[in-house]
Protein backbone atom coordinates (compact mmCIF):
# COMPACT_ATOMS: atom_id res chain seq x y z
CA UNK A 1 0.00 0.00 0.00
CA UNK A 2 1.44 3.34 -0.97
CA UNK A 3 0.48 5.89 1.67
CA UNK A 4 1.75 9.14 2.97
CA UNK A 5 2.04 8.24 6.67
CA UNK A 6 3.12 5.26 8.73
CA UNK A 7 3.57 4.62 12.42
CA UNK A 8 5.71 1.79 13.77
CA UNK A 9 5.45 0.51 17.31
CA UNK A 10 8.55 -1.60 17.86
CA UNK A 11 10.25 -3.57 20.60
CA UNK A 12 12.78 -6.42 20.50
CA UNK A 13 10.15 -9.08 19.79
CA UNK A 14 7.82 -7.52 17.23
CA UNK A 15 6.82 -4.46 15.27
CA UNK A 16 3.34 -3.18 14.47
CA UNK A 17 3.45 -1.30 11.18
CA UNK A 18 0.39 0.81 10.42
CA UNK A 19 0.24 2.65 7.11
CA UNK A 20 -2.61 5.04 6.56
CA UNK A 21 -4.03 7.94 4.65
CA UNK A 22 -7.28 9.85 5.13
CA UNK A 23 -9.48 6.95 4.07
CA UNK A 24 -7.48 3.73 4.41
CA UNK A 25 -5.41 1.88 6.97
CA UNK A 26 -3.29 -1.23 6.59
CA UNK A 27 -1.68 -3.06 9.48
CA UNK A 28 1.13 -5.55 9.48
CA UNK A 29 2.88 -7.33 12.35
CA UNK A 30 6.51 -8.29 11.95
CA UNK A 31 7.91 -10.83 14.41
CA UNK A 32 11.55 -11.00 15.39
CA UNK A 33 13.26 -14.28 14.57
CA UNK A 34 15.26 -14.08 17.80
CA UNK A 35 14.21 -16.11 20.79
CA UNK A 36 16.21 -13.82 23.07
CA UNK A 37 14.03 -11.09 24.50
CA UNK A 38 16.66 -8.36 24.91
CA UNK A 39 19.97 -9.80 23.76
CA UNK A 40 19.34 -10.95 20.20
CA UNK A 41 22.28 -11.62 17.95
CA UNK A 42 23.22 -8.92 15.45
CA UNK A 43 22.15 -11.11 12.53
CA UNK A 44 18.74 -11.61 14.18
CA UNK A 45 18.34 -7.84 14.56
CA UNK A 46 19.46 -7.29 10.96
CA UNK A 47 16.84 -9.71 9.64
CA UNK A 48 14.14 -8.23 11.88
CA UNK A 49 14.99 -4.65 10.93
CA UNK A 50 15.12 -5.59 7.23
CA UNK A 51 11.62 -7.08 7.49
CA UNK A 52 10.31 -3.93 9.21
CA UNK A 53 11.95 -1.68 6.60
CA UNK A 54 10.39 -3.76 3.83
CA UNK A 55 6.96 -3.32 5.43
CA UNK A 56 7.44 0.47 5.21
CA UNK A 57 7.77 0.48 1.43
CA UNK A 58 5.71 3.35 0.04
CA UNK A 59 5.42 5.45 3.20
CA UNK A 60 6.77 8.96 2.87
CA UNK A 61 6.65 9.97 6.57
CA UNK A 62 7.24 7.49 9.38
CA UNK A 63 6.79 7.95 13.11
CA UNK A 64 8.65 5.44 15.29
CA UNK A 65 7.31 4.62 18.73
CA UNK A 66 7.79 1.99 21.40
CA UNK A 67 8.80 1.38 25.00
CA UNK A 68 12.57 1.03 24.71
CA UNK A 69 15.61 1.98 22.69
CA UNK A 70 15.03 -0.47 19.84
CA UNK A 71 13.20 2.21 17.84
CA UNK A 72 16.42 4.26 17.81
CA UNK A 73 18.46 1.16 16.99
CA UNK A 74 16.11 0.58 14.03
CA UNK A 75 16.58 4.17 12.85
CA UNK A 76 20.38 3.81 13.12
CA UNK A 77 20.23 0.50 11.20
CA UNK A 78 18.17 2.18 8.48
CA UNK A 79 20.74 4.98 8.22
CA UNK A 80 23.35 2.37 7.36
CA UNK A 81 21.28 -0.11 5.31
CA UNK A 82 18.01 1.48 4.12
CA UNK A 83 18.60 5.18 3.60
CA UNK A 84 15.23 5.73 1.93
CA UNK A 85 13.46 4.51 5.07
CA UNK A 86 15.82 6.50 7.31
CA UNK A 87 15.05 9.65 5.32
CA UNK A 88 11.32 9.12 5.82
CA UNK A 89 11.55 8.83 9.63
CA UNK A 90 10.37 12.13 11.08
CA UNK A 91 10.58 11.34 14.81
CA UNK A 92 10.92 8.69 17.48
CA UNK A 93 8.70 8.94 20.56
CA UNK A 94 8.28 6.79 23.65
CA UNK A 95 5.04 4.91 24.16
CA UNK A 96 3.88 1.99 26.21
CA UNK A 97 1.72 -0.73 24.59
CA UNK A 98 -1.17 1.03 22.82
CA UNK A 99 -3.81 -0.72 20.78
CA UNK A 100 -3.65 -0.30 17.01
CA UNK A 101 -6.50 2.24 17.24
CA UNK A 102 -4.67 4.25 19.89
CA UNK A 103 -1.50 4.06 17.82
CA UNK A 104 -3.19 5.47 14.71
CA UNK A 105 -4.85 8.21 16.80
CA UNK A 106 -1.44 9.15 18.24
CA UNK A 107 0.09 9.21 14.76
CA UNK A 108 -2.75 11.23 13.23
CA UNK A 109 -2.41 13.84 15.99
CA UNK A 110 1.38 13.92 15.58
CA UNK A 111 1.29 14.20 11.78
CA UNK A 112 -1.39 16.88 11.88
CA UNK A 113 0.95 19.06 13.93
CA UNK A 114 4.01 18.00 11.91
CA UNK A 115 2.30 18.71 8.57
CA UNK A 116 1.04 22.09 9.78
CA UNK A 117 4.55 23.07 10.86
CA UNK A 118 6.04 21.86 7.59
CA UNK A 119 3.56 23.95 5.62
CA UNK A 120 4.28 27.13 7.58
CA UNK A 121 6.74 29.22 5.50
CA UNK A 122 7.89 31.12 8.59
CA UNK A 123 9.33 27.88 10.01
CA UNK A 124 11.58 27.16 7.02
Amino acid sequence: MSTFHAVVWIDHTEAHVLMFDREHMETQRVKSRSHHKHQGKAEDSNAFFADVAKALTGAREVLLTGPGLVRNQFRDWCSRHQTAVADSVVDSVTSDHPSDGQLVALARQYFKKFDNMAADPSLT
